[in-house]
């Protein structure tokens, strides 16, 4: 299966960061399905205060991705903090935070039932 960026649903859009995600892109063994993200973020997003009220005001679900460009970096639940740029390649284990250097571009693919869990979530946090 292939997909243009353009043709990924908006799941999100606030001011610095446009989430797009396509379900049912696949199915990692023992994960269950998992959806296809494409990120555009801006420097300066911080998802702490999005991620508050999930499990150890963290993101929940892992991810697996590549930097197109940009610098970010996560955080997790010890304070262990590691930074991507552009052309990396990364795993992101469930239970983490994201901070935003310099405007970023990412594709990541994490398990479809627990992220859309916590996009769902960022969305309420969003609406005030």
């Amino acid at each position: 299966m292939k997909i243009a960026k353009e043709d990924i649903e908006v799941k999100m859009e606030i001011p610095g960061a446009v989430i797009r995600q396509k379900t049912e892109f696949g199915d990692a063994s023992g994960l269950g399905k998992i959806s296809g993200e494409y990120f555009s973020l801006s420097k300066g997003v911080d998802t702490t205060p999005l991620f508050i009220g999930l499990e150890g005001n963290l993101c929940q679900s892992p991810h697996w991705g590549y930097v197109l460009k940009g610098e970010l970096s996560t955080t997790d639940a010890d304070g262990l903090q590691e930074t991507v740029r552009a052309n990396d390649m990364f795993y992101w284990p469930a239970g983490h935070n994201v901070k935003v250097y310099a405007d970023a571009e990412i594709i990541m693919f994490s398990p479809q039932h627990e992220h859309s869990h916590v996009i769902n979530h960022m969305i309420e946090k969003t609406k005030g």
